[in-house]
């Protein structure tokens, strides 16, 4: 009976995702993430690791919402201070979805999510402006069109006939 007492007790490591309505702000986030950290310590939890991703699109509209912050907690906890904090996740309106997966270990260093973003700054940074784009590295794709401000106002195109139906 202890044995399965101790069991139930147990710490165990998991990674905590979740997203955040778009017109919250990024110290919201923050204090949201926080607030869960406290949760988990009050039941005997601890968080290491918390990562803020940013405001991201999403593939599809979460409750009317295009864009969403994301946030990751790597939690070492009892399964009922991750269950405290996701129903406390679920009542709290500004949270649009929460993902909890139980793992082995936690990563060392920065979340794959964190090294893409900062792969893809640096890219930015090195390549500088294309040959035939503005400064900002954007390219144009009007040719010899050239930009809507050099064409002539549609004003100075002949009017059009109206056709006549017998």
């Amino acid at each position: 009976m202890v044995g399965a007492l101790d069991l139930r007790n147990r710490m165990a490591l998991y990674e905590t995702v979740f997203l955040v309505r778009q017109d919250v702000s990024g110290q919201a986030v923050d204090e949201l993430v926080e607030q869960y950290k406290a949760v988990l310590g009050e039941h005997g939890g601890s968080v290491g690791r918390t990562e803020n991703w940013g405001l991201k699109t999403l593939s599809y509209r979460i409750n009317k919402n295009r864009k969403a912050h994301f946030a990751l907690m790597d939690i070492d906890a009892p399964a009922a201070a991750v269950q405290e904090m996701e129903r406390q996740m679920r009542l709290n309106e500004d949270v649009l979805r929460t993902l909890t997966i139980r793992v082995e270990e936690h990563e060392d260093g920065p979340s794959v999510m964190k090294q893409k973003r900062d792969r893809d700054d640096r890219r930015r940074r090195e390549r500088g402006p294309r040959e035939d784009g503005d400064e900002r590295g954007e390219r144009s794709d009007r040719g010899e069109r050239g930009e809507r401000g050099d064409r002539p106002d549609r004003g100075d195109r002949p009017e059009r006939r109206e056709r006549e139906f017998s």
